[in-house]
């Protein structure tokens, strides 16, 4: 600035442009809400309003909000054991690999990370070190999202999330989402896996289907590649099973997992059947934090009360009741997903405009596509709260198509 320009700014003026409002990064737009309390269904803000959620923190407060099992088990751990390092075992890390390994169809173990991005890095390390040098490749599909790391970023398919980063890691390659043909002829002889998701979330609730996933793994088997699937926001009964793999009959090779494992407190972790986990030895990989206790403890109750409630059972019949109620409402033109991960596509489209009212209106959700809105309550979730979530949809679909937004 030059002494003509600070003589022209008064002190109150620098100040209010030099001091952001949040000492936070600018990652995320500026928030709308600021939320401070949660239970169940709902949350609340710093004004005292209440809100539906629809959202369950993007697929991972999936047994609602401060469930006591989970407050509890964090607590006690709190006041137990905190923290060690991995170079020593502990009881709840072991007990949550061991009941992965089962809920996945066993014969594998686990690696813990800190996200469903860590998850995924193991993943795509441990690939590249069961193929061996000169085969290093990753496939996966456009329209998918697999984390923000440099390495899951490439693997992510969507090349504008791409460009401010080039050049990114070396390595990985995209196909047209459900076109077999497009990854048979991508599958090349430097590939070491297939990444897929089983429902592409972040990219606009499209499920896989069986004759794709069929064909994929027929394809890996052929190529002698792996196939991979990223389980993060569709797994632990989200879609109506345990795991959305499980919709389409296919045994995966890898399967990475995170939000919902601790119902809100971090942590991930990646599957892989045994002799591909034995690519991996001691020094090849690792987290500092990756399974401690606490998150392991939340993990371990998170899973008891999943496996206590059937909760896939649940998501089955209450996303079989929101989608109901769904396509009852005139500004919505279809529904698509499985179990409690849904899309609506809105007649009008402004889904962003859409999801920005109900948030006026007390609803929380997503526009998951510039047409579509995401839901993912938590599975927990009850009849009459689907009701009550739906009847803000209904009044802000309403609001927008007709110029009366709150």
């Amino acid at each position: 600035m030059t002494p003509t320009s600070q003589a022209q700014t008064s002190p109150a003026q620098l100040q209010a442009a030099e001091v952001p409002a949040t000492r936070l990064m600018s990652t995320y737009a500026a928030p709308r809400v600021t939320f401070v309390r949660g239970e169940g269904s709902y949350l609340w803000d710093d004004q005292g309003r209440r809100y539906v959620d629809f959202l369950s923190g993007l697929a991972v407060t999936s047994l609602g909000h401060a469930h006591p099992a989970v407050a509890d088990a964090v607590s006690d751990a709190a006041r137990t054991l905190l923290h060690t390092s991995n170079l020593y075992g502990t009881v709840p890390g072991r007990e949550v690999a061991e009941t992965l390994d089962r809920l996945i169809g066993g014969g594998g173990r686990v690696f813990f990370a800190n996200s469903g991005a860590e998850a995924n890095e193991c993943a795509i390390k441990l690939a590249r070190k069961w193929a061996g040098h000169g085969r290093y490749v990753v496939l996966s599909a456009y329209g998918s999202f697999h984390g923000r790391t440099l390495a899951t970023l490439h693997a992510t398919g969507q090349p504008a999330k791409h460009e401010a980063f080039q050049p990114l890691p070396e390595g990985f390659r995209h196909v047209a989402w459900q076109d077999l043909a497009a990854l048979e002829n991508a599958l090349t002889p430097d590939v070491a896996a297939v990444l897929l998701e089983p429902v592409q979330g972040e990219g606009g609730v499209w499920p896989a289907g069986e004759d794709y996933f069929r064909g994929v793994r027929e394809l890996c088997d052929e190529r002698g590649a792996l196939f991979m699937v990223d389980e993060i926001q569709t797994g632990l009964g989200r879609t109506g099973r345990w795991w959305g793999f499980q919709h389409y009959g296919v045994p995966p090779d890898v399967v990475t997992v995170a939000k919902a494992l601790g119902n809100g407190v971090p942590i991930g972790a990646c599957w892989a059947r045994d002799d591909v986990a034995a690519a991996f030895v001691p020094g090849d990989h690792a987290s500092t934090f990756g399974g401690q206790p606490l998150a392991a403890s939340a993990a371990r109750a998170t899973l008891a009360v999943m496996e206590e409630l059937d909760v896939p059972a649940l998501a089955e019949a209450r996303g079989q009741y929101l989608r109901k109620r769904l396509t009852q409402l005139a500004g919505i033109s279809s529904v698509r997903g499985l179990g409690l991960l849904l899309a609506a596509e809105l007649v009008q489209g402004r889904a962003g405009e859409v999801a920005a009212e109900c948030l006026d209106r007390g609803l929380v959700l997503n526009a998951v596509t510039a047409t579509a809105l995401r839901m993912e309550p938590p599975l927990l979730v009850s009849e009459p709260e689907i009701d009550d979530g739906v009847g803000i949809l209904a009044s802000a679909l309403e609001a927008v198509a007709g110029g009366e937004s709150l």
